[in-house]
This record gives C-alpha cells, sequence and structure tokens, in this order.
C-alpha cells in the first residue's frame, strides 16, 4: 500500500480511470458482437445500420486512448470488407413479374 500522499492520490486516480477504461472497453466489444451477430443473420439495412455504430464506439474508443489508432483502423477495415461482400452477395430486388395482360401486350408488339 502506498504511504505518500501523493501515491495515495494516484492510486485513488487508478481506481477511477480504470473503471472508465472498462466501460469504454465493454460498449467496444459490444458494438463489435453485435456487428458480428448482424452479419451473420444477413440483414444488408440492419448491418449497415450497426456498421455506423459499432464505427462511432471504434473513433470514440481512440479518442479515449482505449484502443491505438491502427487497431481501430484495421478492426473498421475487415468489419467494412464483410459488410461489402454481405452486401454484394445479397441478391438485387426482383424485377416485378409481368402480369398476362402486360406479357400479351408485349407479345403483340
Amino acid at each position: 500500500m502506498a504511504n505518500h500522499v501523493s501515491s495515495l492520490k494516484r492510486a485513488r486516480q487508478t481506481v477511477g480511470k480504470t473503471e472508465v477504461n472498462r466501460a469504454n472497453r465493454t460498449r467496444v466489444r459490444g458494438s463489435l458482437r453485435l456487428m458480428r451477430e448482424t452479419l451473420t443473420k444477413g440483414d444488408v439495412k440492419a448491418a449497415q445500420a450497426q456498421f455506423r455504430e459499432t464505427v462511432s464506439a471504434l473513433d470514440k474508443s481512440v479518442q479515449k486512448g482505449v484502443l491505438h489508432k491502427n487497431t481501430v483502423s484495421r478492426y473498421k477495415s475487415r468489419l467494412n470488407a464483410r459488410l461489402k461482400t454481405l452486401v454484394l452477395a445479397a441478391p438485387a430486388a426482383p424485377a416485378p413479374a409481368k402480369t398476362k395482360s402486360k406479357a400479351k401486350a408485349a407479345a403483340k408488339a
């Protein structure tokens, strides 16, 4: 245990900063987990919305000093690549089926 006044104060400060850092790290991990779950479900719109939230949480973690900027850049790059493959793999909106009357009109023309 610390004996000097300054080291006692540093010990108190460390406890508070540890709690803040743990909360921020938990927020980032939770956001990453939700992003991975959304990607596995295959819902493009939900994945894009979750991607924006996850990138925001990652950027805030850099500002707060929880994660290194290169680490966050790597995470964002990999998540974006997975999102991009999901968007490209998702089938495009199917063209509306022609009704019989439109098909007959097209055949006559």
